[in-house]
């Protein structure tokens, strides 16, 4: 069969599984075992081992799967990363965001595009792959919560250490236009719980507020705010340049005449340089357990404060000389490096020496939105960068 037949079978497969992946309702934080059950299922008939790694409650699982080389002659493996799980929807979709539709050339359901699109183009195209002579593995890993500050990849990640794959080359599939992305700031989430004394507002003295520390604290965030700021790196590559910071709710109290015993503060940072996540929570731990708590107990010796980490993603660093770049443009013919402002699991690879690129069909301006799609192109531009991945695993 010609390449071209071989494509436009690929192709047509592509769409069947996308539809099939998006019927699987893997909102962040909910169980994805049967989607994961069914990409392992798609690569264990064409010979692929593999393995998994849960979350605590083995609800929520990581696959890596490898087709084993045939002709290995020491080439690094190629590493195909996709996460499973896509964001909750909101009233308004015009079709069923979880059946997928197509409707002049755009695949429509939550998830095409972010990113079950690259998913599928993968396991379309790895029926190719098992019957070619590889002259190196190539592995595929899917991974649970990327959207929620990428709780499933660290999971998967301190397996890899373990069974010494930390080397490679990884190429992370958000959506990008198949662009090259080599670099983008770290993202780190946390929720602060403030717990004080409740009393009648017409005593404040005898009472704690939760609610009055909790802004003490937010007030404490913007003046950091401007610190991270005069941190900026001077040949920083991001806009803005440097560490940014935001609160995202501020949320405590029951009544106008209750003093609140208890309220909590969801914030973020977005780090530059690790280094200024690390002197940010410095300064705010330093704040609250320094000034802010001695405060709270003088009143109420129980008094609380207690940060949680929600998630800190790494940012994914611009390095001199990227393999994964390189090889990237070997194939797309496109040398341009761009950076974007979401966040991915690529640092995540990257920390462990695997060089990473970020590359994958579609556009991150349809992503989280109603009526999220990709389009048919995009898969087809995805399934020939496919075949030259593969172009350059076999013995020539």
């Amino acid at each position: 069969m010609s390449t071209e037949n071989n494509n436009s079978a690929v192709y047509e497969n592509s769409i069947k599984i996308l539809s099939d992946l998006i019927s699987f309702k893997t909102i962040s934080g909910q169980d994805n075992n049967e989607l994961i059950n069914y990409c392992d299922e798609i690569l264990k008939k064409l010979g692929a081992t593999s393995f998994k790694t849960f979350d605590n409650d083995k609800k929520r699982v990581n696959l890596f799967a490898t087709l084993k080389a045939k002709k290995p002659n020491g080439k690094l493996p190629i590493i195909l990363s996709g996460h499973t799980d896509v964001v909750p929807v909101s009233k308004g979709w015009s079709t069923d965001p979880f059946k997928a539709e197509i409707k002049d050339d755009k695949l429509y359901g939550r998830g095409a595009c972010d990113m079950k699109g690259f998913i599928a183009c993968t396991l379309a195209y790895a029926n190719i792959f098992s019957n070619s002579d590889l002259d190196r593995d190539i592995h595929f890993s899917f991974t649970f919560d990327e959207e929620t500050a990428c709780i499933g990849a660290p999971i998967l990640i301190k397996e890899l250490i373990k069974r010494n794959i930390k080397n490679g080359i990884c190429i992370v599939g958000e959506p990008t236009n198949m662009k090259i992305i080599d670099a983008h700031k770290g993202c780190y989430e946390y929720t602060t719980y403030f717990e004080g004394l409740a009393g009648h507002s017409s005593a404040p003295h005898k009472g704690v507020s939760a609610v009055e520390y909790a802004a003490k604290y937010v007030n404490k965030l913007i003046e950091l705010r401007q610190k991270l700021k005069e941190r900026t790196p001077k040949e920083s590559i991001f806009d803005p340049p440097h560490s940014t910071l935001q609160v995202g709710g501020v949320f405590g109290g029951i009544a106008h005449n209750v003093i609140a015993d208890k309220c909590y503060v969801n914030w973020e940072t977005r780090p530059v340089v690790k280094e200024d996540g690390i002197f940010l929570n410095n300064e705010l731990d330093k704040y609250a357990n320094e000034e802010l708590l001695p405060e709270m107990k003088k009143v109420y010796p129980n008094s609380s404060i207690k940060k949680k980490i929600i998630g800190e993603i790494i940012g994914f660093n611009r390095v001199s000389k990227s393999i994964a770049c390189e090889f990237v443009s070997s194939i797309t013919g496109d040398n341009s490096r761009e950076v974007v402002s979401f966040g991915t699991e690529a640092g995540l690879f990257q920390e462990i020496g695997i060089s990473t690129a970020v590359c994958g069909p579609g556009s991150i301006e349809q992503a989280h939105k109603i009526d999220e799609f990709i389009k048919l192109d995009e898969l087809k531009k995805c399934i020939n960068f496919l075949e030259g991945v593969k172009n350059k695993s076999i013995n020539n």
